[in-house]
């Protein structure tokens, strides 16, 4: 028998087996899948929900005088401020304003949407990372040193964390779309259910890329506080530093530059296209192929490295 065909079953077996003790481990741990959907339904329920920018241009906040010298047009004063202009009612085109603001700056007609969907790469961002660092307890507690010691491939312990980095981050953005979804996300008329392949497939790259990195980061450590504080360094950047709550082109010009470079504007606008807005192919297929480009540089340089720290 030839040593492909010897390494090849322990490496599948190898690779469900820790795949399989990884989403039992997740699992059995109720407060942290809890805390995990928690916080961006927080983020959404009180930030998307507070911040209402079509208010913002309503009727209720723009004054208009009761008489206002238009050449061309007849006031009515009794009723209350309403003026007519050219056949036109002024309040009329007010109470429209704002949805008219929403879809040419944010693409959709409510922020709520946008958020959500910003929520949703917050939450990938999030598994890929701590999934990377939970290897540090598998060090710490001696787990690590007894799968080393057998059969199974340095690869199959590698692998498994990046598919369960996957496996989390497609059911937790799965349950963040339905809460959104309660909460008043607006989905566009042309989404199917298969843009959610499209979706699953976005978020797939991104954190195959982050989880990789990140596993290689967190290998050689002995304490859970040095890796913490770096995915602690690195979030909140790259959540503000993308289009996760703000558009692109209403930033400063220096930062226009940080966010294009940053891999969760492209996930996210991948994901909005294939959910809450008319998709676009052109910016779609760059998105996916930013994406896909990111997947590989990082999943190759921390297999690499993930690989040479195991057998040394």
């Amino acid at each position: 028998m030839s040593t492909l065909e010897e390494s090849s079953p322990s490496l599948v077996r190898g690779l469900l087996a820790l795949t399989a003790r990884e989403l039992k481990k997740w699992l059995k741990d109720p407060v942290m899948l809890v805390m995990f959907i928690l916080q961006p339904l927080i983020w959404m329920g009180f930030l998307g929900k507070s911040i209402n920018i079509n208010a913002l241009f309503s009727q209720h906040n723009i004054s208009v005088p009761d008489l206002i010298p238009i050449p061309g047009s007849y006031l009515v004063p009794p009723l209350q401020g309403i003026v007519y202009v050219n056949g036109t009612l002024l309040q009329q085109f007010f109470s429209n304003v704002g949805s008219e603001v929403m879809r040419s700056t944010f693409g959709v007609a409510d922020y709520f949407s946008y958020m959500a969907i910003g929520m949703i790469s917050m939450i990938i961002v999030m598994t890929s990372t701590f999934s990377g660092v939970s290897i540090v307890w598998d060090r710490r507690l001696g787990f690590l040193d007894k799968v080393l010691s057998t059969p199974v491939p340095r690869t199959a312990i590698i692998f498994s964390k990046i598919l369960n980095a996957i496996l989390r981050a497609m059911f937790q953005s799965t349950v963040i779309l339905m809460l959104a979804y309660i909460l008043g996300l607006q989905l566009s008329p042309s989404f199917t259910l298969i843009n959610i392949l499209g979706v699953y497939a976005a978020i797939s790259l991104v954190s195959i890329g982050l989880s990789s990195i990140f596993l290689a980061f967190s290998i050689r450590s002995t304490r859970m506080e040095r890796p913490m504080q770096f995915i602690s360094l690195i979030t909140m950047p790259l959540m503000f530093a993308s289009n996760t709550f703000f558009p692109i082109n209403l930033m400063p010009g220096w930062l226009q530059i940080v966010v294009r470079a940053n891999p969760l504007t492209y996930l996210t606008d991948a994901i909005r296209q294939l959910t809450i807005m008319q998709p676009n192919p052109l910016a779609l297929a760059v998105d996916f192929i930013y994406l896909t480009a990111f997947a590989a540089i990082l999943a190759t340089v921390g297999i690499i490295l993930s690989w040479k720290y195991l057998t040394e």
